[in-house]
């Protein structure tokens, strides 16, 4: 049975957070989020500055806006009406951390005169995955249904396991086979409920010499190994080693980094270095120059991609699409985790469906999620 924790232990883990942020003098995305509201709303001069200086406003994935979020959102408003939001009831999917559809749901009682456009053809998918996407929104009383636009493919397969060992091992043979009839790799994804499930795939990947990269919730350039590469490219960068070209030097740095089981990262690092080596608008060819790109990308939020096989969360594969999607551990207790979670991971589910353009398999291991029943994919 899984282990519980109680209020108390929760009351004495944050009271313990918010005195080390004291001691640490800092503060977290939520104390910027709390500060910046109590300014607007109690300082006068800030929130003429802000009403004067912002005047429009356009919130995106307003469906997994939190009730602090919109606070913030209505101190920056004001009085005024020139807002637009864009969302989707049927994707949300960080209840846990306060987002609620409540905002985007009500959004024309605040606002009767608002023209609401809804979208309703589906670009992306085959008829055949929007049908089953479509399946889970009625199961779940979700939303909008979506009209399939582009021509008809193949069903979604899916495929029982006797345990975790025999599903990984069954996808990484499906990777290969279908690398090797000439689709890209880059078109292939395998999504997962956690982040346990991608470390297990992700050493059977290694391990059958399957070029990979990972996107979870974790910030590419806050990864470990990331940190201390940039690190070792700073110290570097500051007397390179003469005679000696910069992807080389690079090269030598990434060795200690490549021998790992995490790999993704410094392998996308260094592929990024092989494309501005070839860009002759890369200028001076040097590490300064090259870490100069990389705290930029970091800055912006905006890691290096390879073309490899894909493994991600279904929360960090939000917004993304593939070709040929993998969605792995479909079965009670994991999609979804257990009954109180029942209805999130119904949307998390929906998520993963839609990532897919022509190609969806599901699998399975010992007792079947509900959601394939739902989704009109198991019958029994």
């Amino acid at each position: 049975e899984r282990n519980r924790i109680n209020p108390g232990q929760v009351a004495q883990v944050y009271e313990a957070y918010e005195s080390l942020k004291r001691q640490e003098r800092t503060i977290d995305f939520e104390d910027v989020l709390l500060l910046t509201t109590a300014m607007i709303e109690e300082e006068r001069e800030v929130r003429e500055r802000v009403h004067d200086q912002y005047r429009f406003f356009t919130i995106d994935e307003y469906q997994d806006v939190s009730p602090l979020q919109q606070r913030l959102i209505n101190a920056w408003l004001g009085n005024r009406q020139e807002i637009c939001v864009v969302g989707d009831p049927a994707q949300t999917i960080y209840s846990f951390a306060g987002a609620t559809p409540v905002f985007l749901n009500n959004f024309t009682h605040r606002f009767p005169e608002a023209q609401v456009i809804r979208l309703t053809t589906g670009y992306r998918s085959t008829p055949e995955i929007i049908s089953t996407a479509n399946s889970v929104l009625r199961s779940g009383a979700m939303g909008q249904e979506i009209v399939a636009l582009n021509p008809h493919g193949n069903k979604p397969e899916v495929t029982q396991y006797k345990d975790e060992a025999s599903e990984v091992a069954g996808v990484v043979q499906s990777i290969i086979a279908m690398t090797s009839t000439g689709i890209a790799a880059q078109d292939i994804a395998v999504l997962a409920r956690t982040n346990a499930q991608l470390n297990t795939l992700a050493r059977a990947c290694a391990a059958a010499q399957i070029p990979y990269q990972v996107r979870n919730n974790e910030r590419f350039f806050e990864r470990t190994d990331v940190r201390d590469f940039l690190k070792e490219i700073r110290r570097a960068s500051v007397i390179p080693t003469e005679g000696v070209t910069w992807l080389d030097e690079l090269r030598t740095i990434s060795q200690p980094f490549i021998s790992g089981e995490s790999t993704d990262g410094i392998t996308a690092l260094m592929h990024l270095a092989r494309e501005l080596d070839a860009d002759a608008a890369f200028t001076p060819k040097t590490l300064r120059t090259y870490l100069r790109e990389l705290e930029d990308r970091a800055e912006q939020n905006n890691p290096p991609v390879m073309p490899v096989t894909t493994l991600a969360t279904l929360h960090a594969a939000k917004g993304l699409e593939w070709e040929q999607v993998f969605l792995i551990g479909v079965n009670e207790g994991t999609l979804p985790t257990h009954e109180s979670a029942v209805e999130e991971d119904r949307r998390l589910f929906y998520v993963g469906v839609t990532r897919a353009r022509t190609h969806l398999a599901l699998s399975y291991r010992q007792n079947p999620s509900r959601f394939l029943r739902e989704a009109g994919l198991l019958t029994s």
